[in-house]
């Protein structure tokens, strides 16, 4: 694999990362919320379900991975943390992989209120 010519902008150059990554076009998940819960599907082809990772911690979800690759001599590595606005409830969680796609059901917590403090709007 040939090393990008192109230079990366300053802001890539910061974070550290080959610019390849982000030229892919798009993202590599989809995230929605219906019905009092959030659906996350991540396209994760080329992994086993064994090779996967998927914790929660903080209102912080981690999903992680590793393929090894022996005939090709090749490691293959995913890494990706997903931020929720609201409380999940964490005891619900549950996660599925079938055909290269991994989707993460996060139910929101149904005793969560409106956190913080209302903002009185003056008229």
């Amino acid at each position: 694999m040939a090393l990008p010519t192109s230079p990366t902008s300053s802001w890539m150059q910061s974070l550290d990362f080959p610019s390849e990554l982000f030229e892919l076009g798009g993202s590599d998940y989809e995230l929605y919320e219906e019905d009092d819960e959030f659906v996350l599907s991540v396209e994760m082809p080329g992994f086993d379900p064994e090779e996967i990772t998927v914790s929660w911690e903080n209102g912080v979800l981690n999903i992680a991975a590793e393929h090894d690759d022996e005939h090709r001599n090749q490691r293959r590595t995913y890494h990706q943390r997903f931020r929720f606005p609201k409380d999940v409830d964490e005891e619900a969680i549950t996660a599925e992989y079938t055909n290269g796609i991994l989707e993460v059901s996060l139910p929101v917590a149904t005793d969560a209120g409106v956190t913080g403090t209302e903002i009185e709007i003056e008229a």
